[in-house]
C-alpha cells in the first residue's frame, strides 16, 4: 500500500489530521517543519524523512510545501492533493496583516496571536465550537511563535507556483470548505481549471480548518481520490 504522508498548514502538526490518521492506516502526518524559512526548505525536510514514493495531501501552507515537492520530486508523488489553500502570490495588504498578528505574538504571547487568528479560520457556525477549537488552539500554541515567524517568512517570499499547474499529471484532488474566508472556493476552482483532469469538491458547512470542520467528508473524498488509477507522476521541465 502506498504511503499517505499528509503535510499541515501553518502553525499546525499532525493533530490537525487526527481524523484522517484515524481513517487511513497507510497514512502518516509530518510533524512540522521546524524553523524552515522558505517553502523550498520545508520541502526538502520532508523529502529527507518521506518514502521513495507517497500519496501527497497538503493542508492551506502545507499544499504549498506539496507544490514545492512537484517542483523539484514529482517522480516520488503518486497523487496530488491540495487543501484549503491558494496559489496566488502576496496581495496588497497580506504583510501588514501577517506582521500585526507576529506583533500580537510578540506583545501578549502565543496565545493571544491564536485567539485572534484561529476563530475566522473555522465557518462562522464553528467560531465558537470549543470541542473544535480547543485542541487546534494549543496544538497552535505548542507550535509556538518562533515558527509562526519563520513560517509567515516563508508565505511572504513564496515563488511563482501557477504555471507548475498544468504540468501535473497525477490523480489530484482540490478540496475547500463552501465556508472557507481564507482560501475561498473561487480560489480551488482557479487552481483545478489549471490541472489537467483535477477533481474539485466543495464540501458544506466548512471553513479553512476543512480537516477538523468536516472530517467525513473530507475522509470520504479522500477514499475516492486514492482509488483513482495512478499515473506516473512525469518530471516537470521548463519551470523556474
Amino acid at each position: 500500500m502506498t504511503p499517505l504522508l499528509l503535510l499541515p498548514g501553518l502553525i499546525c502538526d499532525a493533530r490537525i489530521f487526527a481524523a484522517q490518521l484515524r481513517a487511513f492506516p497507510e497514512a502518516c502526518g509530518f510533524p512540522g517543519y521546524g524553523a524552515a524559512d522558505s517553502l523550498a526548505d520545508m520541502a526538502q525536510r520532508v523529502l529527507a524523512e518521506a518514502p521513495a514514493r507517497f500519496a501527497l495531501l497538503g493542508h492551506s501552507m502545507g499544499a504549498r510545501v506539496a507544490l514545492e515537492i512537484m517542483r523539484v520530486a514529482p517522480e516520488r508523488v503518486t497523487r496530488l492533493a491540495l487543501v484549503s489553500t491558494g496559489v496566488h502570490l502576496p496581495r496588497e495588504g497580506e504583510a501588514a496583516k501577517r506582521y500585526a498578528l507576529r506583533d500580537l505574538g510578540r506583545s501578549d504571547g502565543m496565545g493571544a496571536l491564536v485567539d485572534a487568528w484561529l476563530p475566522p479560520m473555522f465557518a462562522p457556525a464553528h467560531e465558537q465550537d470549543t470541542a473544535l477549537l480547543a485542541p487546534l488552539r494549543q496544538m497552535c500554541i505548542d507550535v509556538g511563535l518562533a515558527s509562526f515567524e519563520a513560517q509567515i517568512a516563508a508565505l511572504l517570499r513564496r515563488p511563482e507556483v501557477e504555471s507548475l499547474l498544468p504540468a501535473i499529471r497525477c490523480p489530484t484532488l482540490i478540496a475547500v470548505g463552501r465556508e472557507d474566508r481564507w482560501s475561498p472556493p473561487e480560489q480551488h476552482a482557479h487552481i483545478a481549471a489549471l490541472v489537467p483532469h483535477a477533481h474539485l469538491v466543495e464540501i458544506e458547512g466548512a471553513g479553512h480548518m476543512l480537516p477538523v470542520e468536516a472530517p467525513d467528508a473530507l475522509n470520504a473524498e479522500i477514499t475516492s481520490w486514492l482509488a483513482r488509477p495512478a499515473t506516473p507522476a512525469q518530471p516537470i521541465s521548463n519551470f523556474a
